[in-house]
């Protein structure tokens, strides 16, 4: 047994009970919902009945003059792109709100090479704009973590903490959930381990912890889930961490993994309180990741925040093909973090960069003066992840060569007293990279949908720069997005 006692962290959720979402059919007045429901802008959006979204706001130009640096913590997370997916593919476009544009950049993998015998290597491009030919350079910031290979990776003890309520019973979404746990059980190892709680009106168990070897007794616990009333998220997240704590080994992973839509209207605590207890949590080393389900009533912004907060990854998933990607083609990454609290600093050199502008990150901003705080948290990222920024930059006249450099600081994540630092170069060539040309592509139709400025031509124009850098399946389906967001536009024009 170890770290806190159970009956203190249940008294401190009973204290600050307040409301995180709202269901339809309950008094809203008796909830405080953690974002406000966002409203469809035009024609194209379609409204819902309950999507939780949260506007972060828009980076602007910063004077470099004024203020050469910028910084940030790191996200790997994707679920704002797979949402706006959705949306789309179902004939709407998504509210402002739901975009992160930094998860749209960093849904596509560009095959940054990795690094050879450290955490992180970092890849640097910079050239003309694709889109403002003459008037912005882009900057790209690519990092890639080192790769584990799965034979390799440490074995896993991981709890399961599935939402039953009847929401989830909407759409299917609970199948999909065993579809998603069912992919993810076959690809662990026999010395991994696995334990399910779920939760409805109340939490409870359906598995104790259980060796993989056993995959038949998981996968009928699995099976044998069934949809029950209400969401108590509260209780059900409490059960699970009990649970981790529990069969916690320090020499494994731990890790939480909870599968829900995020509507809690049920001993919901506020989402300050829940933020809190998870953070602790993570501090003891026990991470959460979280994995969306479901539209028409969702929770982005609990999701989101619940696996910042928990050290761990959000994503959503919105059919099979994406749980196939989440939980097999990237399952160590998803399980195996490298690094904690990592964050990037970018500085320019005011006599090359008369101003900058970040793509997104808004709700992963540092104060530059926090980048060497260890106190201040940052990122996480795991075995194999590759992130990426993108800068538009206003240059002086004349300027050539080093406009800047980057660093990229970190926890190593076995032992969280080592910091580690790593720099490089920011260097002006006379083209970008294709590969960045076509994250380019994937900015711009990001920010067109933020601004509610999806017009046929503007969509057209992303789809031509795309085209022509598009190589492989990921691309390749985003071209098809940009295809069905223009028939959209096309219909009501």
């Amino acid at each position: 047994m170890r770290r806190c006692p159970w009956l203190l962290v249940i008294i401190v959720f009973s204290l600050i009970v307040s409301g995180c979402s709202a269901s339809k059919n309950e008094n809203r007045n008796d909830r405080v919902p953690i974002a406000e429901v966002s409203e469809a802008r035009d024609p194209g959006r379609a409204p819902n009945d309950a999507m939780y979204f949260k506007d972060y706001g828009t980076n602007t130009f910063v004077d470099a003059e004024e203020n050469r640096l910028s910084t940030f913590a790191v996200d790997v997370d994707t679920g704002a792109y797979a949402i706006a997916r959705s949306y789309i593919q179902d004939g709407s476009f998504p509210p402002g709100e739901a975009v992160r544009l930094e998860e749209f950049i960093n849904y596509f993998d560009l095959g940054y090479k990795p690094p050879s015998g450290d955490t992180f290597a970092i890849d640097v491009d910079a050239g003309p704009s694709p889109t403002e030919e003459g008037e912005y350079q882009i900057v790209r910031i690519g990092i890639k973590g080192m790769e584990v290979d799965s034979k390799s990776r440490k074995p896993v003890n991981l709890t399961f903490v599935i939402d039953v309520s009847g929401s989830m019973d909407r759409d299917n979404r609970i199948d999909l959930v065993k579809e998603s746990l069912e992919l993810l059980v076959e690809q662990l190892r026999d010395d991994d381990t696995i334990g399910i709680v779920v939760y409805g009106t109340k939490a409870h168990k359906v598995l104790e912890p259980t060796p993989v070897k056993k995959r038949g007794k998981i996968l009928d616990a699995i099976d044998n889930i069934k949809i029950e009333n209400a969401t108590n998220v509260e209780e059900g997240l409490l059960l699970g961490y009990q649970m981790a704590n529990e069969s916690f080994e320090p020499n494994k992973i731990n890790r939480v993994i909870l599968c829900s839509d995020g509507v809690a209207n049920v001993g919901e605590t506020g989402p300050e309180g829940i933020l809190a207890q998870i953070e602790r949590y993570s501090e003891q080393d026990i991470y959460l990741s979280t994995f969306g389900y479901g539209m028409g009533n969702y929770n982005d912004v609990l999701m989101e925040q619940l696996a910042d907060k928990g050290n761990g990854t959000y994503a959503y998933i919105d059919d099979r093909k994406e749980a196939e990607k989440v939980f097999n083609e990237k399952l160590t990454g998803t399980l195996q973090t490298i690094a904690k609290d990592a964050k990037i600093q970018v500085e320019f050199y005011p006599d090359k960069v008369e101003s900058y502008r970040l793509l997104g990150y808004e709700n992963r901003a540092i104060s530059d003066e926090d980048f060497r705080n260890n106190r201040v948290d940052g990122g996480e990222v795991g075995a194999g992840h590759s992130v990426t920024a993108l800068y538009q930059v206003r240059l002086m006249k004349k300027a050539e060569g080093q406009l800047g450099e980057v660093t990229i600081r970190y926890k190593n994540a076995d032992d969280h007293a080592e910091v580690r630092e790593m720099s490089q170069k920011i260097s002006l060539s006379d083209g970008l990279k294709d590969n960045t040309k076509f994250l380019v592509a994937v900015a711009k139709f990001a920010e067109l949908i933020r601004e509610g400025k999806t017009n046929t031509a503007d969509l057209k124009d992303v789809r031509r720069l795309a085209k022509q850098y598009t190589d492989n399946k990921d691309q390749k389906e985003f071209l098809k997005l940009v295809d069905r967001a223009i028939e959209i536009r096309s219909e009501r024009e």
